[in-house]
């Protein structure tokens, strides 16, 4: 039965709590508006009045939270030190390099492991991805059904895409195995064996991304006009001279945006490997999944915050040195 009475009371809460940041938006619009308007006489003052809510919230929402972890990278705080945690500088730091970030997994293994899994699975996003928007990018029937049935995996919570598909990777009952004996072969063990474990990972994964990318790529595609190609036959050029020569560098500006999203959204994908690492076999984690047990099956909260910045420092720096290599934006910005 349901608690009717828990459930208003929670909603109360939540009114309190939209009521509370409702006053304060107000209060917050009505000192600017006394301070840009009536005192500095700001002749843009509905503008700034206009953003500092949004600037507000990500103060508090995003900003805050970052420097507090920060700090908390910076102590010994752990489930033995939640309260008399003491500041400790830059040891977790050290530690992330020089011990064990599990029971037995260092961060090295883990690192090159997390290469791996993002290679294998930007490489198969965007493949794929160009691939299908080609093909829908031509003149066919029911193309519009066809884009559909493509996004349905992208539409799927992840959790529940990962679920699914964690019960097909069974070793008695999933059909994958009964497939594999059907043709002869014997049943996989894909998660209980780490190499396995990984690879059925990489499949869920690759299944779930290639939509997004198809989706992005099919945009630019219909982006580019007719024109180019028109030219390039005149001049004689192939399809393939007229793919490299042409749809190759006019899609780089919105491919490279979509491979830095691609990159660090799949270097940080919790649900997939979490959940279809079912027996916690270290030996296929990734880092986040093994920053998700550091803090919250180890309970060692200090370590984990350090973790967290350096995983957070190393797309940075990922992100930085690609589009300074490639150049890719210089369209995008002239």
């Amino acid at each position: 039965m349901f608690d009717f009475g828990a459930i208003l009371k929670s909603l109360s809460e939540v009114g309190t709590t939209i009521l509370a940041v409702l006053a304060i938006v107000v209060v917050l619009e009505a000192i600017l508006y006394l301070v840009l308007v009536k005192w500095l006489k700001v002749k843009n003052a509905l503008v700034y009045m206009l953003v500092s809510p949004a600037i507000l919230g990500l103060l508090v929402l995003q900003v805050y939270p970052l420097v507090w972890e920060g700090y908390i990278s910076m102590t010994n705080m752990s489930l033995s030190h939640f309260f008399n945690y003491s500041f400790i500088g830059l040891k977790n730091y050290v530690r992330v390099f020089t011990e064990p970030v599990l029971k037995q997994v260092t961060f090295f293994p883990l690192f090159w492991r997390t290469i791996l899994w993002t290679a294998i699975n930007v490489i198969c996003h965007v493949t794929g991805g160009m691939i299908l928007a080609l093909l829908l990018n031509r003149d066919m029937k029911l193309r519009g059904l066809y884009r559909m049935i493509i996004i349905i995996p992208w539409a799927l919570p992840q959790v529940v895409a990962a679920m699914a598909w964690r019960g097909e990777f069974n070793f008695e009952y999933g059909w994958i195995n009964i497939m594999l004996k059907q043709i002869g072969l014997q049943p996989v063990q894909w998660l209980t064996s780490p190499v396995p474990n990984f690879a059925a990972m990489c499949l869920v994964n690759i299944w779930l991304g290639i939509p997004f990318m198809t989706v992005i790529l099919l945009g630019g595609l219909q982006s580019i006009s007719g024109e180019f190609y028109e030219a390039a036959e005149m001049d004689g050029a192939n399809n393939w001279q007229k793919f490299w020569k042409i749809t190759m560098p006019l899609m780089q500006p919105i491919m490279t945006p979509a491979v830095i999203l691609g990159t660090v959204w799949t270097f940080n994908t919790f649900n997939i490997s979490f959940f279809i690492n079912q027996y916690e076999l270290e030996t296929s984690d990734i880092l986040v999944t093994a920053l998700f047990r550091a803090a919250f099956q180890y309970n060692r909260y200090g370590f984990s915050a350090a973790f967290a910045f350096i995983i957070f420092f190393i797309l940075l720096i990922y992100s930085v040195f690609y589009v300074r290599a490639t150049g890719a934006l210089k369209g995008v910005k002239d």
